[in-house]
Protein backbone atom coordinates (compact mmCIF):
# COMPACT_ATOMS: atom_id res chain seq x y z
CA UNK A 1 0.00 0.00 0.00
CA UNK A 2 1.79 2.96 -1.22
CA UNK A 3 1.57 6.11 1.03
CA UNK A 4 1.61 9.59 -0.44
CA UNK A 5 5.04 11.16 0.03
CA UNK A 6 4.86 13.57 2.46
CA UNK A 7 7.82 16.01 4.17
CA UNK A 8 5.65 18.44 5.34
CA UNK A 9 8.14 20.06 8.23
CA UNK A 10 10.87 20.06 5.11
CA UNK A 11 8.26 21.85 2.77
CA UNK A 12 7.22 24.75 5.11
CA UNK A 13 11.29 25.49 5.41
CA UNK A 14 11.91 25.62 2.11
CA UNK A 15 8.46 27.43 1.47
CA UNK A 16 9.07 29.89 3.53
CA UNK A 17 12.72 30.44 2.86
CA UNK A 18 11.90 31.30 -0.85
CA UNK A 19 8.70 33.05 -0.20
CA UNK A 20 9.99 36.12 -2.56
CA UNK A 21 10.68 33.59 -5.73
CA UNK A 22 7.09 33.01 -7.67
CA UNK A 23 5.68 32.67 -10.14
CA UNK A 24 8.25 32.96 -12.71
CA UNK A 25 11.02 32.13 -9.77
CA UNK A 26 8.61 30.03 -8.40
CA UNK A 27 9.80 26.42 -8.41
CA UNK A 28 11.89 26.69 -5.01
CA UNK A 29 8.21 28.03 -3.51
CA UNK A 30 5.87 25.64 -5.45
CA UNK A 31 7.87 22.52 -7.09
CA UNK A 32 6.08 23.74 -10.58
CA UNK A 33 8.75 21.97 -12.49
CA UNK A 34 7.91 24.58 -15.79
CA UNK A 35 8.38 26.94 -13.60
CA UNK A 36 12.29 26.33 -13.37
CA UNK A 37 12.78 25.80 -16.96
CA UNK A 38 11.35 29.32 -17.72
CA UNK A 39 13.71 31.02 -14.84
CA UNK A 40 16.49 29.31 -16.33
CA UNK A 41 15.55 30.46 -19.80
CA UNK A 42 15.41 33.91 -18.14
CA UNK A 43 19.02 33.35 -16.25
CA UNK A 44 20.81 32.16 -19.26
CA UNK A 45 18.94 34.80 -21.68
CA UNK A 46 17.67 32.65 -23.73
CA UNK A 47 15.28 33.87 -25.98
CA UNK A 48 11.75 32.51 -24.99
CA UNK A 49 8.94 33.83 -27.23
CA UNK A 50 6.11 31.74 -26.16
CA UNK A 51 5.39 34.68 -23.52
CA UNK A 52 5.67 38.57 -23.51
CA UNK A 53 6.95 41.28 -20.96
CA UNK A 54 4.24 41.37 -18.63
CA UNK A 55 4.46 37.29 -18.06
CA UNK A 56 8.00 37.76 -16.10
CA UNK A 57 7.01 39.47 -12.95
CA UNK A 58 8.28 37.91 -9.60
CA UNK A 59 6.51 36.81 -6.17
CA UNK A 60 6.91 40.17 -4.60
CA UNK A 61 5.35 41.89 -7.51
CA UNK A 62 1.85 40.16 -7.44
CA UNK A 63 -0.27 41.74 -4.78
CA UNK A 64 -3.67 42.16 -3.76
CA UNK A 65 -5.61 45.60 -5.09
CA UNK A 66 -8.64 46.62 -2.77
CA UNK A 67 -7.23 45.36 0.63
CA UNK A 68 -8.30 48.76 1.39
CA UNK A 69 -12.29 47.92 0.96
CA UNK A 70 -12.29 44.93 2.64
CA UNK A 71 -15.37 46.41 5.07
CA UNK A 72 -17.23 47.62 1.65
CA UNK A 73 -19.51 44.63 0.47
CA UNK A 74 -19.02 44.30 -3.90
CA UNK A 75 -22.69 45.52 -4.03
CA UNK A 76 -21.53 48.97 -2.29
CA UNK A 77 -18.60 48.94 -5.17
CA UNK A 78 -20.86 47.93 -8.14
CA UNK A 79 -22.20 51.14 -8.78
CA UNK A 80 -22.33 52.29 -12.63
CA UNK A 81 -20.21 55.51 -13.63
CA UNK A 82 -22.37 57.06 -16.42
CA UNK A 83 -19.49 58.00 -18.38
CA UNK A 84 -17.53 55.11 -18.02
CA UNK A 85 -20.43 52.80 -18.44
CA UNK A 86 -21.76 54.85 -21.68
CA UNK A 87 -18.15 54.04 -22.93
CA UNK A 88 -17.70 50.70 -22.56
CA UNK A 89 -21.10 49.95 -23.84
CA UNK A 90 -20.52 52.06 -27.07
CA UNK A 91 -17.41 49.92 -27.91
CA UNK A 92 -19.62 46.20 -27.14
CA UNK A 93 -20.56 44.51 -30.21
CA UNK A 94 -24.78 43.58 -30.27
CA UNK A 95 -26.26 40.42 -29.88
CA UNK A 96 -25.48 37.82 -27.31
CA UNK A 97 -22.62 39.56 -25.72
CA UNK A 98 -22.08 40.42 -21.59
CA UNK A 99 -19.79 41.78 -19.41
CA UNK A 100 -19.06 43.82 -16.07
CA UNK A 101 -15.56 45.99 -15.75
CA UNK A 102 -14.14 47.55 -12.46
CA UNK A 103 -11.26 49.95 -13.12
CA UNK A 104 -9.64 49.82 -9.50
CA UNK A 105 -6.76 51.79 -10.68
CA UNK A 106 -7.62 54.32 -7.76
CA UNK A 107 -9.06 52.09 -5.56
CA UNK A 108 -10.80 55.44 -3.90
CA UNK A 109 -12.25 56.57 -7.04
CA UNK A 110 -13.45 53.07 -8.49
CA UNK A 111 -15.23 53.17 -11.89
CA UNK A 112 -17.77 50.32 -12.68
CA UNK A 113 -19.59 49.13 -15.63
CA UNK A 114 -22.25 46.85 -17.20
CA UNK A 115 -24.06 45.27 -19.89
CA UNK A 116 -26.30 42.61 -19.70
CA UNK A 117 -24.42 41.59 -16.96
CA UNK A 118 -26.90 38.98 -15.31
CA UNK A 119 -27.47 36.80 -18.32
CA UNK A 120 -26.32 33.20 -17.47
CA UNK A 121 -23.83 30.93 -19.72
CA UNK A 122 -22.59 28.15 -19.88
CA UNK A 123 -18.79 29.06 -18.13
CA UNK A 124 -16.46 26.55 -19.50
CA UNK A 125 -13.56 26.59 -18.34
CA UNK A 126 -13.87 29.54 -16.33
CA UNK A 127 -15.75 26.87 -13.82
CA UNK A 128 -12.11 25.43 -12.80
CA UNK A 129 -12.19 28.58 -10.70
CA UNK A 130 -14.89 27.23 -8.33
CA UNK A 131 -12.18 23.94 -8.23
CA UNK A 132 -9.45 26.18 -7.54
CA UNK A 133 -11.76 27.78 -4.96
CA UNK A 134 -12.85 24.42 -3.08
CA UNK A 135 -9.42 23.00 -2.39
CA UNK A 136 -8.15 26.21 -0.58
CA UNK A 137 -11.67 26.34 1.16
CA UNK A 138 -11.11 22.33 2.54
CA UNK A 139 -7.08 23.25 3.25
CA UNK A 140 -8.29 25.90 5.58
CA UNK A 141 -10.59 23.63 7.18
CA UNK A 142 -7.68 21.18 7.52
CA UNK A 143 -5.18 24.00 8.77
CA UNK A 144 -7.45 26.40 10.23
CA UNK A 145 -4.06 28.02 12.24
CA UNK A 146 -1.41 27.72 9.62
CA UNK A 147 -1.42 29.25 6.12
CA UNK A 148 2.39 27.92 5.88
CA UNK A 149 1.22 24.37 7.05
CA UNK A 150 -1.50 24.56 3.88
CA UNK A 151 1.44 25.39 1.46
CA UNK A 152 3.71 22.92 2.89
CA UNK A 153 0.44 20.54 2.02
CA UNK A 154 0.28 22.04 -1.49
CA UNK A 155 3.94 21.23 -2.32
CA UNK A 156 4.44 17.81 -0.71
CA UNK A 157 1.30 15.75 -1.22
CA UNK A 158 1.82 13.64 -4.54
CA UNK A 159 -1.68 12.20 -5.81
CA UNK A 160 -1.40 9.98 -9.02
CA UNK A 161 -4.29 10.55 -11.33
CA UNK A 162 -6.10 6.95 -12.09
CA UNK A 163 -9.09 7.15 -14.18
CA UNK A 164 -10.08 10.44 -12.87
CA UNK A 165 -7.54 12.53 -15.47
CA UNK A 166 -8.35 9.88 -18.55
CA UNK A 167 -10.45 11.21 -21.13
CA UNK A 168 -9.46 14.86 -21.79
CA UNK A 169 -7.22 14.94 -25.48
CA UNK A 170 -5.60 18.13 -23.83
CA UNK A 171 -2.06 18.14 -22.88
CA UNK A 172 0.21 19.32 -19.61
CA UNK A 173 3.36 19.97 -19.75
CA UNK A 174 6.14 17.85 -18.19
CA UNK A 175 9.41 18.61 -17.82
CA UNK A 176 12.48 17.15 -16.13
CA UNK A 177 14.96 18.78 -14.73
CA UNK A 178 17.64 16.47 -15.19
CA UNK A 179 17.26 15.76 -18.46
CA UNK A 180 16.48 19.31 -19.29
CA UNK A 181 13.70 17.85 -21.48
CA UNK A 182 9.64 19.33 -22.09
CA UNK A 183 7.31 17.10 -22.93
CA UNK A 184 3.42 17.59 -23.79
CA UNK A 185 1.11 14.52 -23.71
CA UNK A 186 -2.33 13.75 -22.25
CA UNK A 187 -2.53 12.83 -18.80
CA UNK A 188 -2.30 9.13 -18.28
CA UNK A 189 -3.55 7.06 -14.89
CA UNK A 190 0.19 6.56 -13.64
CA UNK A 191 0.35 10.65 -13.56
CA UNK A 192 1.86 11.53 -10.41
CA UNK A 193 2.39 15.13 -9.15
CA UNK A 194 1.79 17.48 -6.24
CA UNK A 195 -1.51 19.22 -5.26
CA UNK A 196 0.14 22.46 -6.56
CA UNK A 197 1.06 20.94 -10.18
CA UNK A 198 -2.11 19.97 -10.61
CA UNK A 199 -3.75 22.91 -10.04
CA UNK A 200 -1.18 24.89 -12.37
CA UNK A 201 -2.12 22.19 -14.93
CA UNK A 202 -5.81 22.55 -14.26
CA UNK A 203 -5.41 27.05 -14.43
CA UNK A 204 -2.29 27.32 -16.81
CA UNK A 205 -3.29 24.71 -19.58
CA UNK A 206 -7.14 24.06 -18.73
CA UNK A 207 -6.38 20.95 -18.45
CA UNK A 208 -9.86 18.88 -18.18
CA UNK A 209 -8.29 15.65 -16.13
CA UNK A 210 -6.19 17.71 -13.99
CA UNK A 211 -9.44 19.25 -13.09
CA UNK A 212 -11.53 16.18 -12.11
CA UNK A 213 -8.16 15.24 -10.01
CA UNK A 214 -8.43 18.33 -8.00
CA UNK A 215 -12.45 18.31 -7.89
CA UNK A 216 -11.56 14.52 -6.05
CA UNK A 217 -9.01 15.92 -3.51
CA UNK A 218 -11.26 18.23 -2.72
CA UNK A 219 -14.00 16.06 -1.94
CA UNK A 220 -11.58 13.44 0.24
CA UNK A 221 -10.21 16.75 1.96
CA UNK A 222 -14.18 17.76 2.82
CA UNK A 223 -14.45 13.30 3.61
CA UNK A 224 -11.36 12.51 5.72
CA UNK A 225 -10.46 16.03 7.38
CA UNK A 226 -7.55 15.41 9.51
CA UNK A 227 -6.42 12.28 8.25
CA UNK A 228 -6.57 13.64 4.70
CA UNK A 229 -2.27 14.51 4.89
CA UNK A 230 -1.92 10.35 5.17
CA UNK A 231 -4.35 9.22 3.41
CA UNK A 232 -3.00 6.64 0.66
CA UNK A 233 -4.47 6.14 -2.58
CA UNK A 234 -5.83 1.91 -2.18
CA UNK A 235 -8.35 3.93 0.95
CA UNK A 236 -9.23 6.84 -1.01
CA UNK A 237 -10.24 4.96 -4.19
CA UNK A 238 -12.63 2.41 -1.31
CA UNK A 239 -14.00 5.52 -0.18
CA UNK A 240 -15.64 5.87 -3.64
CA UNK A 241 -16.23 2.29 -4.01
CA UNK A 242 -17.88 2.06 -0.80
CA UNK A 243 -19.93 5.40 -0.72
CA UNK A 244 -23.45 5.23 -2.37
CA UNK A 245 -23.60 7.51 -5.29
CA UNK A 246 -26.02 9.82 -3.89
CA UNK A 247 -23.76 10.44 -1.30
CA UNK A 248 -20.97 11.49 -3.58
CA UNK A 249 -22.69 13.39 -5.74
CA UNK A 250 -24.12 15.58 -3.30
CA UNK A 251 -21.06 15.69 -1.35
CA UNK A 252 -19.08 17.08 -4.72
CA UNK A 253 -21.62 19.62 -5.30
CA UNK A 254 -21.52 21.07 -1.86
CA UNK A 255 -17.57 20.80 -1.83
CA UNK A 256 -17.24 23.44 -4.84
CA UNK A 257 -20.56 25.20 -4.53
CA UNK A 258 -20.65 26.13 -0.97
CA UNK A 259 -17.84 28.12 -0.87
CA UNK A 260 -19.47 30.54 -3.77
CA UNK A 261 -22.19 30.77 -1.82
CA UNK A 262 -20.45 32.15 1.08
CA UNK A 263 -18.94 34.87 -0.63
CA UNK A 264 -22.32 35.91 -1.51
CA UNK A 265 -22.50 34.61 -5.14
CA UNK A 266 -26.19 32.99 -6.30
CA UNK A 267 -26.41 30.05 -7.71
CA UNK A 268 -27.86 31.90 -10.92
CA UNK A 269 -25.10 33.60 -11.10
CA UNK A 270 -22.03 30.83 -10.34
CA UNK A 271 -23.44 27.23 -10.11
CA UNK A 272 -20.87 24.13 -11.19
CA UNK A 273 -22.09 20.88 -12.29
CA UNK A 274 -19.64 18.56 -11.73
CA UNK A 275 -17.03 16.99 -13.04
CA UNK A 276 -14.55 18.01 -15.58
CA UNK A 277 -14.09 14.50 -17.65
CA UNK A 278 -16.17 11.35 -18.26
CA UNK A 279 -14.69 8.21 -16.23
CA UNK A 280 -15.22 9.43 -12.48
CA UNK A 281 -18.94 9.19 -13.48
CA UNK A 282 -19.08 5.71 -12.16
CA UNK A 283 -19.19 7.19 -8.59
CA UNK A 284 -19.71 11.18 -9.16
CA UNK A 285 -23.27 12.26 -10.52
CA UNK A 286 -24.05 15.47 -11.93
CA UNK A 287 -26.23 17.95 -10.06
CA UNK A 288 -27.71 20.02 -13.18
CA UNK A 289 -25.79 22.00 -15.12
CA UNK A 290 -23.28 24.73 -14.70
CA UNK A 291 -23.73 28.40 -15.00
CA UNK A 292 -21.74 31.78 -14.92
CA UNK A 293 -22.88 35.45 -15.36
CA UNK A 294 -20.19 38.45 -15.52
CA UNK A 295 -21.77 39.84 -12.09
CA UNK A 296 -21.40 36.25 -10.62
CA UNK A 297 -17.75 35.95 -11.78
CA UNK A 298 -16.97 39.81 -11.00
CA UNK A 299 -18.47 39.29 -7.62
CA UNK A 300 -15.35 36.76 -7.27
CA UNK A 301 -12.55 38.40 -8.39
CA UNK A 302 -13.46 41.92 -6.42
CA UNK A 303 -13.17 39.48 -3.01
CA UNK A 304 -10.11 37.82 -4.01
CA UNK A 305 -8.82 41.76 -4.87
CA UNK A 306 -9.83 42.90 -1.53
CA UNK A 307 -8.15 39.85 0.26
CA UNK A 308 -11.72 37.62 1.32
CA UNK A 309 -11.17 34.49 -0.18
CA UNK A 310 -11.30 32.32 2.31
CA UNK A 311 -8.61 35.02 3.97
CA UNK A 312 -5.73 37.10 2.60
CA UNK A 313 -3.08 34.44 2.10
CA UNK A 314 -5.32 31.92 0.23
CA UNK A 315 -6.74 35.18 -2.08
CA UNK A 316 -2.91 36.24 -2.94
CA UNK A 317 -2.64 32.23 -3.62
CA UNK A 318 -5.14 31.98 -5.64
CA UNK A 319 -4.02 35.04 -7.96
CA UNK A 320 -0.73 33.86 -8.57
CA UNK A 321 -1.71 30.79 -9.73
CA UNK A 322 -4.10 32.38 -12.55
CA UNK A 323 -0.85 34.60 -13.39
CA UNK A 324 -0.26 33.87 -16.67
CA UNK A 325 3.38 32.30 -17.56
CA UNK A 326 1.92 29.74 -19.69
CA UNK A 327 0.34 30.70 -23.37
CA UNK A 328 -1.63 33.85 -23.89
CA UNK A 329 -4.49 32.81 -25.59
CA UNK A 330 -8.14 35.06 -26.89
CA UNK A 331 -8.85 37.90 -24.75
CA UNK A 332 -5.71 37.91 -23.11
CA UNK A 333 -3.76 37.61 -26.74
CA UNK A 334 -4.53 41.30 -26.73
CA UNK A 335 -1.16 43.08 -27.95
CA UNK A 336 -2.32 46.23 -25.73
CA UNK A 337 -1.81 43.97 -22.91
CA UNK A 338 2.11 42.48 -23.91
CA UNK A 339 3.83 44.51 -20.98
CA UNK A 340 0.70 44.27 -18.24
CA UNK A 341 0.80 41.29 -16.06
CA UNK A 342 -2.53 39.35 -16.16
CA UNK A 343 -4.39 36.67 -14.61
CA UNK A 344 -6.56 34.71 -16.48
CA UNK A 345 -8.65 32.13 -17.35
CA UNK A 346 -10.60 31.42 -20.22
CA UNK A 347 -13.33 29.00 -20.75
CA UNK A 348 -15.78 27.68 -24.16
CA UNK A 349 -18.22 24.70 -24.59
CA UNK A 350 -19.88 24.61 -27.95
CA UNK A 351 -22.17 22.37 -29.76
CA UNK A 352 -22.44 21.30 -33.59
CA UNK A 353 -25.50 20.27 -35.33
CA UNK A 354 -23.97 19.28 -38.50
CA UNK A 355 -26.95 18.08 -40.23
CA UNK A 356 -27.39 21.86 -40.46
CA UNK A 357 -23.89 22.42 -41.38
CA UNK A 358 -21.39 19.54 -42.31
CA UNK A 359 -18.66 21.71 -41.73
CA UNK A 360 -19.52 23.62 -38.22
CA UNK A 361 -16.03 24.05 -36.64
CA UNK A 362 -14.41 24.06 -33.11
CA UNK A 363 -15.41 26.63 -31.31
CA UNK A 364 -18.02 27.69 -33.67
CA UNK A 365 -20.86 25.67 -32.57
CA UNK A 366 -24.28 26.56 -34.33
CA UNK A 367 -26.58 24.98 -31.75
CA UNK A 368 -24.66 26.94 -29.09
CA UNK A 369 -21.52 28.75 -29.19
CA UNK A 370 -19.96 30.08 -25.34
CA UNK A 371 -16.90 31.99 -25.04
CA UNK A 372 -15.93 33.50 -21.58
CA UNK A 373 -12.83 35.39 -20.68
CA UNK A 374 -12.47 36.58 -16.84
CA UNK A 375 -8.74 38.72 -16.31
CA UNK A 376 -7.20 41.23 -14.19
CA UNK A 377 -5.09 43.65 -16.43
CA UNK A 378 -2.07 45.42 -14.25
CA UNK A 379 -0.19 47.68 -16.79
CA UNK A 380 3.25 49.07 -15.69
CA UNK A 381 1.33 52.73 -15.08
CA UNK A 382 -0.36 51.79 -12.46
CA UNK A 383 -4.06 51.37 -14.33
CA UNK A 384 -5.82 47.98 -13.06
CA UNK A 385 -8.98 46.58 -13.67
CA UNK A 386 -11.08 43.01 -13.77
CA UNK A 387 -13.22 42.26 -17.05
CA UNK A 388 -15.62 39.84 -17.18
CA UNK A 389 -16.75 38.66 -20.76
CA UNK A 390 -19.20 35.95 -21.98
CA UNK A 391 -20.58 35.32 -25.23
CA UNK A 392 -22.72 33.22 -26.96
CA UNK A 393 -21.89 33.94 -30.76
CA UNK A 394 -22.98 31.07 -32.91
CA UNK A 395 -20.95 30.02 -35.90
CA UNK A 396 -17.97 31.91 -35.23
CA UNK A 397 -15.20 31.44 -33.41
CA UNK A 398 -15.26 34.23 -31.26
CA UNK A 399 -11.43 34.27 -30.07
CA UNK A 400 -10.28 36.98 -32.02
CA UNK A 401 -13.73 39.20 -31.22
CA UNK A 402 -12.29 38.89 -27.96
CA UNK A 403 -9.02 40.16 -27.92
CA UNK A 404 -10.15 42.93 -30.60
CA UNK A 405 -12.63 43.81 -27.58
CA UNK A 406 -10.04 43.59 -24.99
CA UNK A 407 -7.71 46.17 -27.09
CA UNK A 408 -10.58 48.51 -27.15
CA UNK A 409 -11.49 47.96 -23.48
CA UNK A 410 -7.64 48.84 -22.66
CA UNK A 411 -7.94 51.92 -24.59
CA UNK A 412 -10.84 52.86 -22.59
CA UNK A 413 -9.50 52.22 -19.43
CA UNK A 414 -5.93 53.44 -20.42
CA UNK A 415 -7.16 56.29 -22.15
CA UNK A 416 -4.00 58.81 -21.33
CA UNK A 417 -1.77 56.36 -22.33
CA UNK A 418 -2.90 54.80 -25.34
CA UNK A 419 -3.90 57.70 -27.19
CA UNK A 420 -0.96 58.02 -29.19
CA UNK A 421 -0.94 54.37 -30.00
CA UNK A 422 -1.49 52.95 -33.45
CA UNK A 423 -4.82 51.62 -33.57
CA UNK A 424 -5.48 48.05 -33.31
CA UNK A 425 -7.55 46.47 -36.24
CA UNK A 426 -9.57 43.30 -35.88
CA UNK A 427 -8.02 40.45 -37.52
CA UNK A 428 -8.13 36.34 -38.24
CA UNK A 429 -7.04 34.83 -35.00
CA UNK A 430 -4.13 31.93 -35.44
CA UNK A 431 -4.60 29.57 -32.67
CA UNK A 432 -1.50 27.85 -31.41
CA UNK A 433 -0.68 24.72 -32.43
CA UNK A 434 -1.09 23.54 -28.83
CA UNK A 435 -3.81 26.07 -27.60
CA UNK A 436 -5.87 23.42 -25.57
CA UNK A 437 -8.03 25.52 -23.64
CA UNK A 438 -12.03 24.91 -23.37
Amino acid sequence: MKKRYILLIAGILISLGFMRYYPIDGYEYTGIKRLYQIRQFQKDSVKYNRIPKGAYKKWADIQLNLTNKTTDSVEDLFVVDSDFDRKIKRITPSGNYSLAIMDMSDPENLRYAEHRETVGYQPGSVGKLAVLLAVFDQLEKICPDSYEERVGYLKSIKVTSRYWGLGDHHTIPIYDIEKDRLTKRQVIASDEFSLFEWLDHMVSVSNNGAASIMYREAMLMAAFGQEYPNLDAEKAEKYFKETPRDSLTNLANTVVNQPLRDLGIKESEWKLGGMFTRPPERYVGRKGGSIGSPKGLMKFLVKLEQGKVIDKESSLEMKRLMYMTDRRIRYARSPRLDDAAVYFKSGSYYKCDRTKDPNCASYAGNVFNYMNSVIIVEQDNGVKYIVCLMTNVLNKNSAGAHMYLASKIDDVVNETANINKPEIKEEKYVEDKDESDN
